[in-house]
């Protein structure tokens, strides 16, 4: 039998200065301790031992010139987690606060996210320090061809399919891929977020965030409720939030708030219309990270160095980064009339923020969930670049919409109390957690 407490003493103890993969470890093992206690068979085996750790960690040197010819060096990894459904599948994050530990807890996600899609992919994480940020073109090219003649010693289209993430979109996957082939001679669907040219997916770049707002939309459903007239705030203003922000609208939800690291915009008339959604993409093409100039592009007010979590919504999704909605800001929300949050960052949310939503009985849907969507749609341009074809739009949508329908009936399946309330983050690690598990015991992991 394990004991909650003592085993992650002993993971802490293992793994020292990660707060970030402790902490999602915990999340998940809290939840489904009792179901793997209950099935003797797992305690045997040792599953959550074996689950904890990952296969393997790659690290490696990565150094690039700038355009002054001036040399730098980054760190480069990739965890490749668990791969008992599939080969590791997981985004690429460029980006300075990129640690270890921080890829450790993104790729543990990463596993039962993927479970969760019933697709037939194991769970990996990687990136580097590199920031982005303030880089010319040639500066990220010269730094993603170095960063790929490393990382394609370990990857490829059976063994360990990365994407983007943070810093990582479609030009940093289009140069990545080009050394790749470059150094490989061949043409596979070794990456995820490919350039529709090239072997790309309709809907990748919105598909996160349409996800996460489908998935939010079957929350609605079984609480008799719909997305119409719904007020919305939104953190981030990237790909993710550009689709939260399209398909809400199209589904009859108002955006009313948006944010960026400078503070939010509050617009009223909705970030509602093409122009709109345009508008920031281009903002966040620039790599100023900023929203202030939308406030001034459209007459919205701006809130510089604040949150859009104390605006009134009905629902909340977090899209930006891990832990930026913490107890304070959940405290607003559930004084404000929020009823749902929807976690469309990877652990978007602190321990104690969900701790305080859900106690008040906030409708919860945890990142893992609710942001499968990305992942998903990565599956698909698998399925499709094997294939060698491109589906249209409306199948690959209708392909997504499926798939999170059964990711919010999993969690449903296990989620509910007794009191009548759905507890969606206990449901979606039990019914992740189980596929995983079993697939091992199958395996004879």
């Amino acid at each position: 039998m394990y004991e909650l407490n003592k085993f992650m003493a002993e993971l802490e103890r293992k793994n020292p200065a990660q707060p970030e993969f402790i902490q999602a470890a915990k999340e998940v093992l809290e939840t489904v301790i009792d179901f793997v206690n209950e099935n003797p068979r797992y305690v045997k085996e040792k599953i959550l031992e074996r689950i904890t750790e990952p296969d393997r960690i790659f690290s490696f040197k990565v150094q690039w010139e700038d355009d002054k010819g001036e040399l730098h060096v980054n760190k480069g990894h990739r965890v490749q987690f668990n791969n008992a459904i599939g080969p590791y599948k997981g985004g690429l994050r460029f980006h300075p606060s990129v640690t270890l530990g921080t890829l450790k807890f993104l790729g543990f996600e990463q596993i039962f996210k993927n479970s969760l899609t019933t697709l037939p992919m194991g769970g990996g994480k990687g990136g580097s320090d590199f920031n982005p940020k303030g880089k010319s073109d040639a500066e990220i090219k010269r730094f993603c061809r170095a960063f790929m003649s490393e990382l394609q010693k370990y990857i490829g289209p059976e063994t360990d399919v990365p994407a983007g993430d943070i810093g990582v979109g479609g030009r940093e996957i289009g140069y990545m891929y080009g050394e790749y082939k470059k150094l490989r001679s061949e043409n596979t669907g070794v990456l995820t977020g490919k350039g529709m040219n090239w072997g790309g997916s309709l809907i990748r770049p919105e598909a996160t965030g349409y996800g996460s707002v489908y998935y939010a939309d079957e929350m609605l459903k079984v609480q008799k409720d719909s997305m119409k007239g719904k007020r919305v705030a939104v953190s981030g203003f990237g790909n993710v939030a550009w689709g939260v922000c399209i398909k809400a609208s199209e589904l009859g939800a108002k955006v009313v708030a948006i944010s960026g690291p400078d503070g939010y915009i509050l617009d009223e008339a909705g970030v509602n219309t093409q122009k709109k959604w345009d508008y920031l993409l281009e903002l966040r093409a620039t790599n100023n990270d900023v929203v202030e100039p939308y406030a001034k592009e459209f007459g919205a007010k701006f809130f510089a160095g604040k949150k859009p979590w104390e605006v009134k919504v009905d629902m909340a999704f977090p899209c930006a980064f891990q832990n930026e909605l913490n107890a304070d800001d959940a405290k607003a929300l559930i004084a404000n009339g929020c009823k749902y949050v929807v976690e469309t960052s990877n652990m978007g949310c602190t321990a104690d923020a969900v701790i305080a939503l859900q106690k008040a009985k906030v409708l919860f849907a945890p990142g893992k969930a609710a942001n499968a969507g990305g992942v998903a749609t990565s599956g698909l341009e698998m399925s499709q670049n094997g294939m060698k074809l491109s589906w249209p739009q409306e199948e690959v949508d209708n392909r997504l919409k499926h798939i999170m329908v059964a990711i919010h009936e999993a969690g449903l399946k296990y989620g509910k109390r007794a009191d009548g309330y759905i507890d969606y983050v206990k449901g979606s690690n039990i019914a992740g957690f189980k596929k995983v598990a079993d697939a091992m015991l199958d395996l004879g992991y």
